[in-house]
């Protein structure tokens, strides 16, 4: 009989008794938090990590647990990845690919929330440039290594909950900008680009599937004023009482990367394909906003239409087709 699983399991509760020798993963943003944690168990439990990260020596220190608890064939091997960067992007894809070395699983983890309004080196709006372009074309890049079998994990957030999209205005130009309104136009893109993925690749036996980690305190913060974050549970607990559901939590990093490794490992490819996942399981449709405590994914966010569209829209800013 399948485990079950839930709000909160463990990265090594859902891996138990899995053995991923010989299996060769990315993941990206290993130099903190959920990626650090993600790469710790993958490797843990065999499988050869190729952990990339902005700033290496900051990833170096931040994952020699990943190396010690690292058995049965496990590895970690670090690459420079600015997602902020297309040139960056570009010369770690070209890496990879001229290597030739197959993969089994790509997880996009890494992120920014909440920045103020800036551009990234290429002029796209930060959030949207670093959480949806740098990954789009990072990710279109080396998908060709993925072997038959294998997925493509897209960490999105309950944030997507807060906008869809802006096809039209993407980077904000005509101005108005919100920290908030831009991460969950990320987030959405992170689950669309997941959704096109999928109907692209799964003909190939290749799924994509995208994931909310759920509420866990980490770097991805670091753009919040202090109290900020205790703020916002408060604020989610008082909407909570007044539904009569129960208060927030914080998961613990281990909880948090859990559905990561879920999607990307052990749920079935017909059970998560094209799908957005939250406390390990598939996320029913919902018309909740983000400050709702409740579970579920936005229809926007899984609509095939948008994230045609989305695709097409993100080929022309980059000036790549994939």
């Amino acid at each position: 009989m399948a485990k079950t699983f839930g709000a909160t399991s463990t990265t090594d509760e859902v891996l138990d008794g899995v053995n991923l020798s010989g299996k060769r993963v990315l993941v990206t943003g290993v130099s903190a938090g959920l990626g650090v944690e993600t790469a710790r168990t993958l490797a843990a439990h065999g499988a050869y990590v190729i952990g990339a990260a902005r700033d290496l020596k900051k990833a170096e220190r931040a994952t020699t647990q990943v190396r010690e608890d690292a058995r049965n064939g496990g590895a970690l091997e670090l690459i420079e990845l600015d997602l902020s960067s297309l040139r960056s992007v570009c010369a770690a894809a070209d890496k990879l690919v001229a290597e030739g070395k197959p993969l089994d699983i790509i997880i996009a983890n890494a992120g920014v929330m909440a920045a103020p309004f800036g551009k990234t080196e290429d002029g796209f709006e930060t959030q949207f440039g670093t959480n949806h372009i740098g990954h789009f074309v990072f990710v279109n890049r080396i998908a060709k290594l993925l072997r038959p079998g294998g997925r493509f994990v897209s960490l999105a957030s309950s944030g997507h909950r807060r906008s869809d999209v802006d096809l039209e205005d993407p980077n904000f130009d005509r101005g108005d900008y919100d920290p908030w309104v831009a991460y969950g136009r990320a987030k959405t893109a992170n689950i669309l680009f997941a959704v096109e993925f999928d109907r692209r690749w799964r003909d190939r036996g290749i799924r994509g599937v995208a994931v909310h980690p759920g509420g866990i305190r980490t770097e991805l913060g670091r753009h919040m004023q202090p109290g900020d974050l205790e703020a916002l549970a408060a604020q989610l607990n008082k909407q909570a009482a007044a539904q009569g559901k129960a208060a927030f939590e914080f998961k613990s990093v281990p909880q948090g990367a859990a559905t990561s490794v879920w999607a990307g490992v052990v749920a079935g490819a017909e059970e998560v394909g094209g799908r957005y996942c939250e406390d390990c399981h598939v996320a029913a449709l919902t018309d909740a906003g983000m400050m709702d405590l409740s579970a579920g994914v936005r229809p926007y966010a899984l609509d095939a239409d948008r994230a045609k569209a989305l695709w097409a829209k993100s080929e022309e800013m980059v000036g790549e087709k994939f």
